[in-house]
């Protein structure tokens, strides 16, 4: 496993003090999960809900008193998260529940599924990008529970890539999608108790909705200061260096290029056999990017785009967390690509999950690509001002 030097992993606007922070399972476990007692329950979870401890959320509810385990669902990556493809219903061994799956035949809980259920509970990990599928999943739960009668309850998670930065084009209704399931920038800084709150709040979702809060986390902490064991929450998503980059990186994949699935560093590296990966980190260094690095490389994946191709490309270095700007740097990336390999790359899928025409035409026509980041300006503060009514967290 790759090491950096400290300074490179401490944000400089965070304190020199990790803090424990619990998250909702944790505070829910402490009292015994009093709030649920009475209750008949569907756990919408995967391998990420653990207590910090280690124990899994599903044993936790199952061993609580006067808790009633009735159903179990999974996201997109199944239940155990090693998946990168359509998901079929499973079993728990240990528990001896069928998981639905949410990322199957259906992505919103039947009448069938929720039979017996009262109370819809969710602890997913996100990762604090629009286009990560994880809060789509819990939306069309929150859907079902307010069209079911049913109680909703969402055992909340740190925002990994921290709560103050807001950063990309922020999504119109009509483009609304599995992979953009509110009106949210890419990189939107909440956490998925504080999104079902304004899914719920601006749709008018009439759900009895509650949110069990982390406790200890603070808006300027990335993952790396709660104190918390990271587990990846998906197959390529193996590290908060990952996280940091996938609002920019993760948005090109729609095209020709590798973003790195395949190797041991999905979206820190960038390539395909057409690209010249010391013509592109020259061009992307010369634009003066804060807070990033980028160093040519070849690289072959084992799989997914380019597998088994040499590919010439880019690793992306992050320098300084606290300055680095992931969605302009996805922009800029674009712009590069689009510059010096316009014959090659293909561009026909690029808006499915940047989902802002504009933006997308701005790029095919070389506008700069700081001008395109200022254009959204207006949208963010107002999305700001929108969000501030829901947030839980200083």
């Amino acid at each position: 496993m790759r090491t950096l030097p400290l300074a490179l992993l401490l944000p400089a606007f965070a304190s020199s003090a990790i803090a424990q922070v619990k998250t909702g399972i944790d505070v829910l476990a402490a009292d015994g999960c009093a709030r649920l007692h009475g209750r008949k329950i569907g756990l919408i979870t995967n391998h990420t809900g653990r207590t910090a401890d280690g124990r899994r959320t599903v044993d936790v509810l199952a061993a609580a008193a006067d808790v009633e385990l009735v159903a179990l669902f999974s996201p997109e990556h199944g239940w155990d998260g090693v998946l990168d493809e359509k998901v079929a219903d499973s079993r728990d061994a240990a528990i001896g529940l069928l998981v639905h799956s949410l990322y199957g035949e259906t992505r919103k809980p039947t009448e069938a599924m929720l039979a017996g259920v009262d109370t819809l509970v969710f602890d997913i990990q996100d990762i604090g990008c629009r286009f990560y599928t994880y809060v789509a999943t819990m939306r069309n739960c929150l859907e079902a529970a307010g069209e079911h009668d049913l109680r909703f309850v969402v055992l909340d998670r740190p925002n990994p890539i921290g709560g103050l930065a807001t950063a990309g084009p922020v999504l119109e209704k009509e483009r609304q999608n599995f992979v953009g399931a509110h009106r949210v920038p890419l990189r939107h800084g909440m956490t998925a108790g504080e999104l079902a709150r304004m899914m719920a709040g601006e749709d008018a979702i009439r759900v009895e909705l509650e949110i069990v809060a982390c406790e200890g986390w603070q808006r300027a902490d990335l993952w790396d200061r709660t104190g918390l064991c990271w587990i990846d929450p998906s197959p390529n998503m193996r590290s908060l260096t990952e996280a940091l980059l996938y609002p920019g990186i993760g948005l090109v994949e729609t095209t020709n290029v590798s973003v790195g699935r395949g190797t041991d560093t999905p979206f820190e590296v960038l390539g395909a056999p057409w690209i010249d990966g010391r013509q592109l980190a020259a061009d992307l260094r010369g634009r003066g990017l804060p807070g990033v690095t980028f160093v040519p490389i070849r690289f072959t994946p084992d799989s997914s785009k380019h597998a088994g191709v040499e590919c010439g490309g880019v690793n992306f270095v992050i320098t300084d967390w606290r300055t680095f700007e992931p969605v302009r740097l996805g922009m800029h990336v674009m712009s590069a690509l689009h510059r010096l390999f316009a014959a090659d790359w293909q561009t026909k899928s690029l808006d499915r999950l940047l989902l802002h025409e504009a933006s997308m035409q701005a790029i095919l026509a070389d506008t700069e690509p700081d001008a395109i980041v200022a254009s959204w300006e207006k949208e963010l503060d107002l999305f700001r001002i929108r969000r501030r009514h829901f947030l839980l967290y200083d």
